[in-house]
Parts: structure tokens; sequence; C-alpha cells
């Protein structure tokens, strides 16, 4: 009932398919958010008292530099990493105008993240990865909305409680 018609899905496979084989020799020039996050300098590192109100908002976590270098590599040791990179991606990507980069940011997020086979492809229903390639047909900021608010629900159910009790945590606490 929820499922697209399997002609409107054919439709939307043909479009996606097309979108995503357009040549496009500057997309691997392009690089929206950093590949390897390093920690911020000492300096920054937040005062006992802000790292608290970590582990009742994950929100106010990756909202913090430093708090977001130490989830990833928090989530990196439990090989997980990917989920933090998506929403940090997804973040990135609701912030751009062009719509030119829109749709060259739009395909990298989807050949990095949501294909099938993806090299870091993050856990997400086949429902909400065929909405996602629905929006995709004509990439929008809220393009991505579901499938970063699914993974947003899984860290902060999942991998929240964990990093908590971690050492990575606890250096901060």
């Amino acid at each position: 009932s929820l499922l697209l018609p399997c002609c409107r899905a054919k439709e939307i496979k043909t479009k996606l398919g097309t979108l995503l084989q357009k040549p496009d020799s500057t997309i691997d020039f392009i690089i929206p958010y950093p590949e390897k996050p390093e920690k911020p300098p000492k300096a920054q590192k937040p005062s006992p008292e802000e790292a608290l109100q970590w582990r009742d908002s994950l929100e106010k976590l990756l909202q913090n530099p430093y708090g977001l270098a130490s989830f990833r590599s928090f989530l990196r040791s439990e090989f997980s990493e990917e989920n933090a990179e998506f929403w940090v991606a997804c973040e990135d990507y609701k912030k751009t105008k062009s719509p030119v980069k829109m749709a060259e940011k739009a395909k990298k997020i989807y050949e990095e993240f949501i294909q099938t086979e993806a090299p870091k492809e993050v856990n997400i229903d086949h429902f909400t990865k065929a909405v996602t390639m629905k929006n995709l047909v004509e990439p929008s900021p809220t393009s991505f909305d579901m499938a970063q608010k699914r993974i947003f629900a899984l860290m902060e159910k999942d991998s929240l409680p964990r990093f908590v009790r971690s050492e990575f945590y606890h250096e901060l606490i």
C-alpha cells in the first residue's frame, strides 16, 4: 500500500540511473565534507558540564566539533563510522544553494552511502531507500531527510548509550 506501483518504481529507477550515469569530471574533485576528521585542538575541549549534556542529547553532541570528532573516533572503533559520516554529509548537503552542486553532492552521497554495496552503506530499510531514490530524481534540500532521520534515530538509540559508557566519553567528563 505504501510502496510505489511497479511501473512508477521502474520510471524512477530509470531516471535515477540516467542521473547517476551522467559523466561529470568535476565530481571527483569535489569533497563536500572531511574524509579524515581530526580532533579539534585541546583548547576547544568542552567543559565536563557541557560533555555531560551529551548523554541526553545526540543533537548537542553532533553540533559540537570536539564531541563529533570524539563520537566519530568511537564509531570508528566499532566499525560503524559511516552513520556519523552520512549524517555530516547530509548536513553539508542541506546547506548547498547551487542546484548543480546539490546534484553533484546528492550523487556522491547516494554512491557512497545509499546504493546497495556502497563503500559505506548505511543500514536503512527498503522503504526509506525507495523514498530516498524517488527524492533524488529531482534533488532538493530535503532529499535525504528520511534516511538522515533513520540514521540519527539508530545512533541515538544504539550508539549514543555505548559511547556514554566508553573511555572516549569518560575522558571528557
